[in-house]
């Protein structure tokens, strides 16, 4: 699971570079979200509940986003970035999204 955080970190940081050098519509930063999308389901659908679960962080502006909050810290790191909750409802299930949203 640890692994699969820190790709999830990695990829989002390069995703946010991306963004800044070649704008949102880029094919890298495209690519970049959708990879990072892609590694955030595999580890809800590996690990949620009992391990990770989504919360809609309420502290966020703009577009309503989820944070994939780790039940245990790893490394001091308290979730696996965000989801927005748009993307969510498109790429889960309801049966998923009841699931992995159980605290």
């Amino acid at each position: 699971m640890e692994k699969l955080v820190n790709e999830i970190v990695a990829v989002n940081h390069a995703w946010k570079v991306a963004c800044e050098l070649f704008g949102q519509d880029s094919p890298l930063s495209i690519s970049s979200r959708d990879l990072k999308t892609c590694l955030q389901v595999r580890l809800l659908r590996s690990y949620a509940p009992e391990q990770v679960y989504l919360i809609e962080d309420k502290k966020a502006e703009g577009e309503r986003l989820y944070s994939l909050c780790l039940r245990e810290p790893m490394r001091e790191r308290l979730y696996a970035e965000h989801l927005p909750i748009r993307i969510a409802e498109e790429v889960l299930t309801n049966k998923e999204l009841d699931k992995f949203t159980k605290i």
